[in-house]
């Protein structure tokens, strides 16, 4: 009886044997240079005190706000964590069974009552070979690794999102100045007009053309001001804000750079995470088609306990094993789906690349564009329209020109000075989507 205990025993362990513990944690890719100094913020953490809500918010302030408080981001975060979850219940090996059984009882002559009964108490365990728990532990635990570079792509996300808001804040707020200008410019225009009708040098036609000049160029302005509150509504989104706290946001706009060479910057794009991922599923693709081949070894079920006869007053020990006959089922379909998901992946890794490598020209060329047209108005728009500004007002004042021609380079002044602003707001945009193709900053690519 000792003999078949230590057997059934012996044979248990062996089994169990394989219950090493596996990785379960997420490895997390390396942070991108690209706001590599906002690495440890997660969300949820307290870094951003209730003073960054008020006053003056800069950049910095505003993309770490992002980082610790946006709800989307922190949707990314607990995937990771459900994923590792996952991987801990693969890890697990399954539970033995407790089986308790009474035979011949109840029945006639000497099996009435329990008087010839057998009670049998056992346990089994089902055994997985073929390496199956540390198989399926890799598929799970590669899908958290797969969830952690997900999490770095929505954080370099949200690095778009933040600056291309806090961008827009940046250019209403500068309109707003360049149309107080306009008003005052209108009104001090007005005045003059006003002046010599009273001296009756004009007709009081011009005064009136005047007021309504400075009557539209206002009601812009008001335009302008509520343009600013959705702005920052939308920046303050950002962070999961519903009304923003700050008073005004602080950046420089007008730093611009030209642009490092299109070679240059293509071989960054494989340390992109919608690239980088693709090595990882990859992995996932080959430890699911492992899992399912393993799959093909059957695993059988040891046990083995105690059984009391009561009409002799014996006791005995009683072992079994089962073991599924694979006459039907050889798992060949589950296979051949894993091996097709393998070549899937392959041709999705290839996709990616290429949208990534297109959109990368198609934003370079948009910045070049920019730049240069920065640099022209700048260099030249913006310095001769002033000029001619200046010229026809003096003029006007000596009787040279005319009400209307004062108002068109007055116009066009301050629509080339707009268009400046909105070339400024795409390129510092665009300059924002680019460096998240490329993980890093432009201005560091020398």
């Amino acid at each position: 009886m000792y003999k078949s205990i230590l057997l059934f025993a012996f044979l248990l362990i062996l089994g169990l044997s394989s219950c090493a513990s596996y990785r379960t944690i997420a490895v997390r890719p390396e942070s991108q240079p690209l706001g590599k100094e906002f690495a440890k913020l997660e969300p949820g953490s307290e870094s951003s005190t209730e003073s960054e809500f008020k006053g003056t918010l800069s950049l910095r302030d505003a993309l770490s706000l992002a980082l610790t408080r946006n709800p989307g981001l922190a949707v990314f975060s607990y995937e990771m964590r459900i994923q590792e979850a996952n991987a801990l219940q693969a890890s697990l090996f399954p539970n033995p069974e407790l089986d308790a059984e009474v035979e011949n009882f109840a029945g006639s002559s000497s099996l009435n009552g329990f008087q010839g009964s057998e009670f049998t108490l056992s346990v089994g365990q089902l055994i997985e070979l073929g390496g199956k728990r540390q198989k399926r532990t890799q598929v799970a635990v590669l899908g958290a690794d797969l969830a952690a570079w997900d999490y770095e792509a929505a954080k370099l996300n949200i690095f778009v999102d933040v600056v291309t808001m806090f961008t827009e804040v940046l250019v209403v707020q500068q309109r707003i100045n360049l149309q107080n200008e306009l008003v005052n410019v209108a009104e001090a225009f007005l005045q003059t007009i006003q002046q010599r009708v009273k001296a009756g040098r004009v007709s009081p036609a011009e005064a009136i053309r005047a007021k309504v000049v400075l009557s539209t160029t206002k009601i812009d302005l008001e335009r302008l001001y509520k343009e600013l509150q959705s702005a920052r509504k939308r920046l303050a989104a950002t962070w999961g804000s519903i009304e923003p706290q700050f008073d005004s946001a602080i950046g420089n706009l007008d730093t611009v750079f030209s642009l490092p060479a299109l070679e240059q910057l293509y071989p960054l794009i494989s340390k992109n995470p919608d690239i980088g991922r693709w090595a990882v599923e990859m992995q996932q693709r080959d430890a699911e088609l492992a899992l399912e081949k393993a799959q093909r070894i059957p695993d059988p079920v040891i046990g083995g306990g105690y059984r009391r006869l009561n009409e002799s007053g014996d006791n005995a020990i009683v072992m079994g094993i089962s073991l599924p006959l694979l006459f039907f089922n050889r798992n060949k379909g589950n296979i051949q789906a894993a091996e097709y998901r393998k070549l899937q992946v392959a041709q999705q890794k290839r996709a990616v690349e290429i949208v990534l490598n297109t959109r990368l020209a198609e934003i370079y060329n948009t910045l070049s564009a920019s730049y240069n047209e920065i640099t022209t108005l700048r260099k030249n728009v913006i310095p001769e329209a002033k000029n001619a500004f200046d010229l026809i007002n003096k003029g006007y004042l000596m009787g040279k020109f005319g009400f209307l021609e004062v108002l068109d380079t007055q116009r066009t002044l301050f629509e080339v000075r707009s268009q400046h602003l909105n070339v400024l707001k795409e390129y510092h945009q665009d300059v924002a989507k680019m460096e998240r193709l490329i993980g890093q900053k432009l201005s560091d690519i020398r």
